[in-house]
């Protein structure tokens, strides 16, 4: 298969290029603009993960279902003379133009400010919608449910207009900052594709710099980033189809854009590396003994030593690439096993994006190849300056028979017990901050700091606290109301309980108020786990309630992510034991690489702990500590890092098992396979640092966090790990790394898959 892939893309280059230029563009335009009006970025999502059947969401439902209104939007106003009656009568008449079956406002449901509350600004209602500094109030429309898409779109568009015009009318100092879920959302979407554009803009120049660094040129150094593109055009298009099967929140686009980036340029450069040997090789071999017939297809522009070089790129290179995106894949695919909508999500555009990456390396990159040929192969133009050209020679992907990676093989396998003892204590410290790592599912913390609708969450909690939602609400039948009221009054930490609210005429809802303003920290899962804890106290007899709220939500998908981990570990183990069996004829390096790699996920892990949820490095990084790590990031974190990481080490063993297959003993086999690699590895790891990095440079908090744990972890595995943890462990299992019993060697003879 892999030799008629190299073949083909040889032999009709220009079709492929162009097949693949129309399908990039088309998925673009289709991410960009939709099918139905609506492009991707409009059909994004914002909001607390959830998980089918748990208790949190459950409740809710009963919430939403009884719903007698629809969207709200609110107006705070500030900096506003309380005492000038003027200023006043001219927020009734402004506000005039809200009034239900108002001129030109259809799909107004309720106009609420402090002045129409039946009993007066002394009312509790009325008290709760002035600002706690007497200069201020707010002012809340609220729109009719089950309206029309369009109906609901317009009215809301109508709505927030009229409230931000509203400050001007009353003239002076007075601001006014609008707010609404539909806002917010909007904030955070918004906040996400000017990251991922900023992203991209960092990431390809500097991903393009590095490449030509390596290949001594623009020309070979350009093969990848098409390829990337391309993926990345893919992805998009493939994350739009999701949209009208899933739920896909606005992170997910990021996340995975950045893996299409990253693994695309990974498998191109691998690609174009190993064609640049073979390609050289080849003609070394035809000016040793030129023949008639190659040089007349030279000149006919159909070059059988490209060809032949392609064709053996792709039955080892092309080889590789597929091992290792399906062992990607394997990794991603383990979140589909999950209960919670967002990792599901993640997992089926993960996995999507994945094979764009390999189909894109396997097809367009190839035939980008070919187009260029020979050509691949000569010095660039910044070759050509001395200083730069010592950097290329030292740094290129043309690795001399020994050199350093062999040189630093040579010292690990003199004392490989001290390598592998030093190495492991290293990445166990580092680990070490997990143990104590509070999860969470960040609500406000998502919004950008320094927008409007991060000031306005911020008002509405210092100045009008009563109107900030409590961080544990309880649902519960309104005929136990009061009986739950006062066994949840008793609970540590609980400080108060709000006045029944009714849902309808068999629920209300209860909020707790909590000696914490943190709705995502320690104490708030830990009242949860209390108040769902009564219901089993000896005696008691509460009736049916459930809790919900941000604690309650968090603590459900960090318990779901613990119940469905086993699953999904199991499915991953098990598919990357039989992988790696088959591409190596043993027992022990399978086992070996997934006891490894691990390891080095787990450091990578317990550093963005220590970075994120300790508070370290804030100033240099540009965020502000949550006091822990966002569950679904650490969950994304695992599955795409474990993948990556095995991504490099299918690299490494691809080409140690050629040197094995070709008669050489095993320490040998791992020095030159590592010197034939290394160079290659340590860009690749560069590129993805790069990548991940790039996407730092963002505003949001969840992208930081990926970015980081992902590049840290490939920076341990491309380092550490790849260049002195593996050869040592290879060294010091010496020829039992490649042993299997008869009955497993016998089936590998059989199903096995060589070079």
């Amino acid at each position: 298969m892999f030799r008629r892939l190299g073949a083909a893309a040889a032999r009709r280059p220009l079709l492929i290029v162009l097949v693949w230029l129309v399908l990039a563009a088309t998925w673009l335009a289709i991410s960009v603009v939709g099918v139905t009006g609506q492009g991707l970025f409009d059909r994004l999502h914002s909001g607390e993960p959830t998980v089918p059947g748990s208790e949190s969401l459950a409740g809710s439902q009963i919430v939403d279902d009884a719903a007698t209104s629809g969207e709200s939007i609110t107006l705070a106003l500030t900096d506003i003379d309380m005492t000038d009656g003027e200023a006043l009568a001219q927020v009734q008449r402004s506000l005039n133009a809200f009034r239900p079956n108002a001129q030109g406002v259809e799909g107004v449901l309720s106009v609420m400010d402090p002045f129409q509350v039946p009993g007066g600004l002394e009312d509790p209602a009325a008290a709760a919608l002035l600002s706690t500094e007497g200069d201020g109030f707010v002012v809340t429309v609220t729109l009719e449910p089950d309206l029309a898409e369009q109906t609901e779109a317009d009215a809301r568009e109508q709505v927030v207009d009229l409230l931000r015009e509203l400050p001007a009318d009353i003239g002076g100092d007075t601001a006014g900052l609008v707010s609404g879920s539909h806002l917010i959302t909007e904030e955070i979407v918004g906040q996400l594709e000017r990251d991922l554009q900023r992203g991209e803009l960092v990431a390809l120049p500097l991903s393009l710099l590095i490449m030509v660094v390596v290949f001594g040129g623009f020309l070979a150094a350009g093969i990848p980033i098409f390829g990337a593109v391309a993926s990345i055009a893919g992805g998009l298009g493939a994350l739009y189809a999701f949209s009208f099967w899933l739920d896909l929140d606005s992170a997910v686009v990021n996340v995975v854009t950045v893996m299409a980036l990253g693994l695309s340029i990974d498998y191109g450069l691998l690609i174009v590396s190993r064609y640049r040997e073979e390609i050289r090789a080849a003609m070394a071999q035809a000016e040793a003994a030129p023949t008639r017939r190659s040089r007349s297809t030279h000149r006919r522009g159909k070059d059988e030593l490209v060809r032949t070089a392609l064709i053996r790129t792709m039955s080892t290179a092309g080889r590789t690439v597929a091992f290792s995106g399906l062992t990607v894949a394997i990794c991603v695919a383990g979140l589909m096993v999950m209960r919670a909508d967002i990792l599901r999500a993640v997992g089926a555009a993960g996995l999507s994006v994945v094979l764009i990456a390999v189909t894109t390396a396997m097809s367009l990159v190839p035939a980008l190849i070919a187009l260029f040929g020979r050509r691949l192969t000569r010095p660039g133009l910044l070759s050509r300056i001395p200083g730069i050209r010592a950097v290329i020679a030292r740094l290129g992907d043309v690795a001399p028979e020994h050199g350093f990676f062999s040189r630093l093989a040579t010292h690990t396998q003199k004392r490989p017990w001290i390598v592998v003892l030093v190495s492991t204590a290293l990445l166990v410290l580092m680990a070490s901050p997990l143990a104590g790592v509070h999860l969470r599912n960040s609500t406000i913390e998502l919004v950008p700091e320094g927008s409007d609708q991060r000031t306005f969450l911020t008002l509405v909690q210092d100045s009008y606290p009563a109107l900030a939602a409590p961080p544990v609400s309880v649902v519960v039948e309104a005929a136990s109301a009061v009986e739950v009221a006062e066994a949840i009054a008793a609970v540590e930490n609980v400080t108060g309980i709000d006045p029944p609210q009714e849902v309808d005429e068999r629920y209300s809802v209860l909020g707790v108020r909590l000696a914490t303003e943190d709705a995502g920290g320690p104490t708030a899962t830990e009242a949860v786990s209390a108040i769902r804890d009564l219901r089993d106290a000896a005696g008691a007899d509460l009736g049916e309630y459930w809790v919900i709220g941000q604690a309650a939500s968090q603590l459900d998908f960090v318990d779901s992510m613990v119940e469905g981990a086993p699953y999904a570990a199991a499915l991953v183990v098990l598919a990357i034991f039989v992988l790696l069996f088959l591409m190596t004829g043993s027992l022990l390096i399978p086992l070996k690489a997934l006891l490894v790699n691990t390891l080095s996920l787990a450091a990578g892990l317990g550093v963005t702990a220590w970075v994120f949820a300790e508070g370290h490095l804030e100033d240099v990084l540009g965020f502000t500590s949550t006091g822990g790590l966002e569950s679904y990031v650490v969950a994304m974190a695992a599955a795409f890092g474990f993948g990556l990481a095995m991504d490099y080490e299918v690299f490494l063993l691809a080409r140690i098992k050629e040197q094995w297959d070709a008669g050489e003993d095993n320490d040998t086999a791992v020095r030159n396979g590592l010197q034939r690699t290394g160079r290659i590895i340590t860009s690749a790891g560069l590129v993805m640092i790069v990548v991940f990095g790039g996407f730092m440079t963002g505003e949001m908090l969840i992208i930081k966090q990926v970015g980081f744990a992902l590049a840290f972890t490939v920076l341990l595995d491309a380092t550490l790990v790849r260049m002195l943890l593996v050869p040592a462990t290879m060294t010091m299992l010496g020829r039992a790394n490649w042993w299997a019993p008869g009955p497993l060697r016998r089936l590998h003879r059989r199903f096995g898959i060589d070079h």
